[in-house]
This record gives C-alpha cells, structure tokens and sequence, in this order.
C-alpha cells in the first residue's frame, strides 16, 4: 500500500499517534517513513528503538499529529478557514479572552458559541462514522471508491472515481503496461488525475530528485515532461523548493 492507503485505511487511535506496526516495521502515516525492530536509530547524538525513534521523526518532521492534520486541505478536513484558526489557538491552550483579543472576536460568548458548534461537529461525525461502518455489512452493491490521496489540492467531482473506473483507463492509455508510455495527456480531468497517480508511483519516498531527474523520470511515461510536472505539483503528488532546486514525492 501507499502512504494515502495506510491514511485512509487506519483507526481513529492510529491516527492519533500518527504510525502504525506493520509486520516488523513502524510506518509514518504522514510520509510513509519507517523504522524497523530491532534497529537502534541515531537522531542528534542519542540513540532510539524503532518505536520512540518514529515519535521522535514525528515531533522533529511534523511537529506535531495535530499540525499536519489541520494543515490538509479544507475539502477534506471539513473546516472552514476560521474554525481552522480556532482549533489551533485551542490547541496552543490559549483562553477564551486571549483567543478574542488575537482573532478579533466582539465578545466571548461567541467564542463558547463556537466551541458548542465543533462538539455538535463531533458528535455528527461520530454518529455518521458508526453509520458507514454499520452500512458496509449490508451495502453489497456499493463500488469501490479510490480513496483521496492526502495531499490531494482542489479536492472536487474529479476525485469521485471508482477502482473500475481506475482499471479501464490505466489500461487504455498505458497499453504496454502502466510502467510503460503514456499514449496521450489530452485527457478529461479525472483521467488526467488517475493517470498522474499512477506515473507518481514511480518516485520514492524521502528521495530528493534534481529538476533534470524529475524530467527523466517523467519522460519515461510521456514525451511532454514539462507539462506533466506541472499537472504533478497541481495535485499534489510532487512538491518542490521555490527555486526548483529539488523535488520530492508528497504522496
């Protein structure tokens, strides 16, 4: 699986802790980084298990659980821009009249009134999650969703793809293959977005590429290199330094 797939795929508790055990690896459910057991891992002259040494490159990468969820997009947070800013000055434990002063907000009984509509938001959630997990035993004919990868941009109608969908389109546009040539990007959107997820797949997590190995990479899959590391970083699936110097896979 990709990191996305782990995401998507872990508990409320994991997600918490940010990492999951697989088999005999730790892995960061935020970049995909892993720690093996049994290994002990350097980290500025002291020295860590497997465990402690993945909630040590927690803290130090990511600062913290709480700062790279909120930091996804809106789409998929289900925040708006202003309940965002609140819930990280709750987290700092800043008080209600600190938070009034910082934010601008005529008195605290609106910021208690703000704090009462995220419970009645989590209540709703918890309620709509037992739902959907009570509805996976009856719903057989429900297809099977891709899931959003988690550094998605621009979350929309483009993103409701089913895994058949997925399969059709690999397979008319990579006809040798999916590790082979692109027969065209003149695509609808959707596709555009199946397509650059799957020539994604050939980049490494935690490597740093150069411009002109991101290029050779990408013209392994379509003459027109330009255009595709462009649709990459649109979506999401590549990231880079404002000057360009370096790339990486954010997926």
């Amino acid at each position: 699986m990709n990191v996305s797939e782990y995401f998507w795929n872990s508990s409320i508790d994991e997600l918490k802790q940010g990492y999951i055990l697989e088999s005999d690896h730790y892995i960061c459910l935020l970049c995909g980084k892993k720690s093996e057991i049994g290994i002990v891992y350097p980290d500025d002259g002291v020295y860590y298990e497997a465990e402690k040494f993945m909630r040590k490159h927690i803290e130090k990468t990511h600062y913290s659980v709480f700062d790279y969820l909120i930091g996804l997009d809106k789409k998929l947070t289900g925040l708006t821009e202003h309940q965002n800013s609140l819930l990280h000055l709750f987290h700092q434990g800043k008080s209600d009249s600190e938070i009034q002063k910082e934010m601008g907000i005529g008195s605290a009984s609106t910021i208690r009134n703000h704090r009462f509509v995220l419970k009645e938001k989590e209540r709703q959630s918890k309620v709509f999650l037992a739902l959907m997990e009570l509805l996976k035993d009856k719903d057989k004919h429900a297809p099977t969703i891709v899931n959003v990868h988690k550094t998605a941009r621009m979350v929309d109608d483009r993103y409701n793809v089913t895994q058949d969908e997925v399969d059709k389109v690999l397979k008319k546009y990579f006809p040798d293959g999916t590790d082979g040539l692109l027969t065209t990007f003149t695509l609808k959107e959707k596709h555009k977005l199946v397509v650059l997820r799957e020539i994604a797949k050939r980049f490494r997590n935690e490597q740093l590429y150069t411009e002109k190995e991101v290029n050779q990479i990408l013209q392994t899959a379509y003459d027109d290199f330009v255009t595709l590391r462009r649709y990459m970083i649109e979506y999401g699936f590549l990231d880079r330094k404002p000057d360009g110097s370096q790339y990486w896979l954010k997926e």
